[in-house]
């Protein structure tokens, strides 16, 4: 399905504010293996651009927003930002992006800014696209993109380097494979530059935390019976197979995990390193 090799990140937050915590957590994820820290938007969570600059002065790692949602910006602001950090990072930031998950219409209209339709959405993020691909000029800044509906899957086609299926949890992995294979087909010449990334909630068989509940909107029990591919069981050499075949029937061989697991897929980081 790909020959692309395995990298791996984490999505993680300054949860309380600590710099110490923050700190802390990216020089773990650089120690173990980790390529890239990730990090979410919106505004119950401190800012992502700036977190992720002084994460970039911790450790030697990449850095990028997983995703910043459009309606939070103005298109220009959002490319400004993104541009700002890959020169400042000598290249090591990663500009993910999207129209926003549910809620962040409360974010847009505390910050002042229209919503949108799905559509003006989609639309802001072409627009940030375009201004960041003029500020860049013959730097490059890879982009994720979270797409799931056909018109975000095709200018996901048409302009990332990254993308994340965006679908629910309790999608059935059948569906998911084939919004990849749309994916694919959609970026024709370009289908074989486009690395494809899967996101985990969860990693290893313990308990799954309340969170879990709130970030997915479904019960652990649920996530288990439908074979969710936001959970990765098992014991390490087991996680590492199924990643194997994951990348072998979807193609996806970026692999990020919630911080909270970081300790837990650490294992499965050295095993896949260099696969």
């Amino acid at each position: 399905m790909t020959d692309k090799r395995f990298r791996f990140g984490i999505v993680a937050t300054p949860a309380d504010g600590s710099p110490d915590q923050w700190t802390k957590t990216v020089r773990r994820a650089a120690e173990l293996g980790y390529s890239t820290v990730l990090m979410p938007d919106g505004l119950q969570l401190l800012s992502p651009f700036p977190s992720l600059a002084m994460a970039a002065t911790v450790a030697d790692i990449r850095v990028g927003t997983f995703v910043a949602a459009a309606p939070m910006r103005t298109p220009y602001a959002a490319a400004w930002d993104a541009h700002t950090l890959t020169v400042l990072t000598d290249g090591r930031f990663e500009f993910g992006i999207g129209t926003g998950r549910p809620g962040t219409d409360k974010f847009a209209e505390k910050l002042g800014l229209p919503y949108g339709s799905a559509k003006e959405r989609l639309q802001q993020v072409r627009e940030t696209l375009d201004h960041l691909a003029e500020l860049d000029g013959d730097r490059h800044t890879p982009v994720i993109m979270a797409a799931g509906g056909p018109k975000s899957l095709a200018l996901a086609a048409e302009r990332a380097d990254v993308v994340s299926i965006a679908k629910g949890a309790l999608t059935p992995p059948a569906e998911v494979i084939q919004l990849a294979d749309d994916l694919r087909t959609l970026a024709g010449d370009r289908a074989d530059d486009i690395e494809l990334a899967l996101n985990l909630f969860a990693a290893g068989d313990g308990e799954l935390p309340p969170w879990t509940k709130m970030a997915t909107g479904a019960e652990p029990e649920a996530l288990r019976a439908t074979d969710s591919l936001m959970l990765l069981p098992g014991d390490p050499r087991q996680m590492a197979d199924e990643l194997l075949r994951r990348r072998d029937v979807l193609g996806a061989s970026y692999i990020s995990v919630n911080s909270a697991y970081l300790e837990e897929l650490a294992p499965v980081v050295e095993i896949l390193a260099g696969q």
